[in-house]
């Protein structure tokens, strides 16, 4: 059942990316350029309803939060490596899946950097442990644990942030 759920929610999102035409290679381009933000609203947008799906979920008992660690080496060498490939590719993982899908092989290349780089991390990974995973170990944390107050508290102060966000973006244009 949980396979069956996974396929509906990952074909419900592409169908969303899809409908939200971030799957474009002119529109990733322009959020690279800081000229589109059609990424960055249909991001924020989708964090925001997630946000509150999750903890909703979880306050009801009907899932568990898994959190993973703050490793902050392993998250900036992480995030440098997905931003690289994405300016050079010119898609993300999930955009590079779903343009292929619309029929743009060109994100083909994409598909491939993520394989060969998926390869190369897991030759590399025994290493990496002892150097890139002990730099900035903050272990299993959360904003709200961090400053000791109520994860719906923060949940309310970031969709603030983000809805103020967002409006900044539709009165600029982008």
């Amino acid at each position: 059942m949980e396979l069956v759920f996974g396929l509906v929610t990952g074909v419900l999102f592409g169908f969303l990316l899809q409908r939200g035409q971030v799957l474009r290679y002119d529109v990733q381009l322009g959020a690279l350029r800081l000229k589109d933000m059609t990424i960055v609203k249909f991001m924020l947008s989708h964090i925001m309803v997630a946000m509150v799906g999750i903890y909703l979920l979880n306050d009801l008992g009907l899932v568990k939060l898994s959190l993973k660690a703050t490793v902050v080496g392993a998250n900036a060498l992480g995030g440098l490596i997905f931003g690289l490939g994405w300016g050079l590719v010119g898609y993300c993982p999930g955009t590079s899946l779903g343009a292929v899908g619309e029929g743009r092989l060109d994100a083909l290349a994409a598909i491939a950097g993520m394989l060969v780089g998926a390869g190369i991390f897991a030759r590399a990974y025994d290493g990496l442990l002892p150097t890139v995973y002990t730099w900035g170990d903050y272990g299993k944390i959360t904003l709200a644990g961090v400053l000791g107050v109520n994860h719906w508290l923060v949940i309310a102060i970031l969709i603030v942030a983000f809805a103020a966000i967002l409006r900044f973006i539709e009165r600029k244009g982008l």
